[in-house]
Formats: structure tokens, C-alpha cells, sequence
């Protein structure tokens, strides 16, 4: 069994090395990288599975280092924050990340955290290393997404997407005008029970940017106020 390799990028030595005790404890490979400089040239050199980044830090911040990163990688990203407000969660997620952990936090929380991702990361690839079956694709209009390849496009044209958004995105064309509710999006996806499903609404906001002409007025995924999203159908 292969063992994941956890990159911890947070400028508090104390906090650094007190999530590298825990994740080692739990069987983690672990890289430490102070800002968000030394966090790509790690990224550059060794293999990761799923980064730790904390937002504020000196030299490169973590919303800049996901930028960058993102330009190459698909692996999870988890941002520490010491903000509790809405806004920084969002701009974080806009910005590439898959989670958030406010601090402080707990080591289980943490641990949990990191768990979900990589289990779900771990079937993303699975799902992109399987291209020997009959081909799995799911039209509606323009956009169509190859269950197989782990591609979507739209038009025709590939669509970049994080593997949070795919599988988001997955689930709602597979059941073409159902509506789904964000803690059901989030419980058929994180594959847990939704405990915050503030993350739902800003990951639907960047599918729409990716996938639609003009995203306030969608042509494929559709907000029912008050009950969750859907796929629309396409005549």
C-alpha cells in the first residue's frame, strides 16, 4: 500500500512540527516548509499527495502558492486559517483550495480533514488511471463529461475542474433534473456527514465560471432557491 506524502507549509515552527508529530504517528510521509516559496520548490522536488497551507504567511502567502500550484497540480490543498470569517473562506476556495481548517484546531479535526481528502483524491485517480472500459459519457447539450478519461468539455473545448468540482459536477449530471440539496452534494461526495456545507455554494459559483457563457444566467446548473442545484435538461 502506498504511503501518502503530506506537505505541512505554515510559518509557526511550533505548529509545523506539532501536525508532522501527528500525521507521522498515523503513518504519514511528511515534508515542512515555512512559507509558500519553499512550499513549491518541496512540491518541484518530491512527490505530494495533499498540502497543508497556512493563508498569512511572509515572502509567498498560501492564496498565492495555490495559485501557482494549481497551474500544475491537482492534489488536495487544506488551508489553516486563523480567520473565522466567511469571506476568507471563500476567497480561499476560489483560489484553488479543497477545505479549510479554522484555527485552532484540534489534531482529529485536522487528521479527519486530511483523511476525507485523500481518500477521495485517491479515487479521482483511480478513476483517471482506468481508461479500459467501455467509455462512460454523459451528455446534456454542450457540455459532456467522459466518466473514464476524467474529462469534461464543454462545446467541445476542455474544461479545467479540481477533483471537488468533477465530482460534484459528476453527480448532478448523472441525474439530469434532479435537485439536490448542498448537504446531500455534500454527503454523496465527502462520502461523510455533512457537518458545514458552506463549501457546496462556493464550489458550484467556480463550476459555473468554467462552464458557463454567462454564469448568472446558467444554461446548465441551475440554482432552485430555497432546495438545492441541479443539472438542468436539454431538450
Amino acid at each position: 500500500m502506498e504511503v501518502n506524502h503530506v506537505l505541512i507549509v505554515e510559518d509557526d515552527k511550533e505548529i509545523r512540527e506539532g501536525v508532522e508529530i501527528y500525521l507521522k504517528s498515523q503513518g504519514y510521509v511528511v515534508f515542512q516548509a515555512s512559507d509558500g516559496i519553499e512550499g513549491l520548490k518541496v512540491i518541484e522536488e518530491e512527490e505530494i499527495h495533499l498540502a497543508i497551507v497556512d493563508v498569512m504567511m511572509p515572502r509567498m502567502d498560501g492564496i498565492a502558492m495555490t495559485i501557482k500550484l494549481r497551474e500544475k497540480y491537482d492534489f488536495p490543498v487544506i488551508f489553516l486559517s486563523a480567520k473565522s470569517e466567511e469571506v476568507d473562506k471563500i476567497m480561499g476556495l476560489n483560489m484553488g483550495a479543497d477545505d479549510y481548517v479554522t484555527k485552532p484546531f484540534t489534531p482529529m479535526e485536522l487528521l479527519a480533514r486530511v483523511n476525507s481528502q485523500l481518500r477521495r483524491y485517491g479515487k479521482f485517480l483511480e478513476k483517471l488511471g482506468n481508461t479500459e472500459k467501455a467509455s462512460n459519457i454523459y451528455t446534456i447539450g454542450g457540455l459532456e463529461i467522459n466518466e473514464d478519461t476524467v474529462e469534461v468539455t464543454v462545446d467541445g473545448e476542455a474544461v479545467t475542474v479540481t477533483p471537488t468540482e468533477y465530482r460534484i459536477l459528476l453527480l448532478l449530471i448523472k441525474n439530469p433534473g434532479r435537485v439536490f440539496s448542498a448537504e446531500e452534494i455534500y454527503e454523496r461526495v465527502w462520502n461523510e456527514r455533512a457537518v458545514s456545507t458552506d463549501t457546496i455554494m462556493v464550489h458550484v459559483r467556480n463550476i459555473r465560471e468554467k462552464i458557463e457563457i454567462n454564469p448568472k444566467e446558467p444554461k446548465y446548473l441551475k440554482v432552485v432557491w430555497g432546495v438545492g442545484y441541479k443539472i438542468e435538461k436539454q431538450a
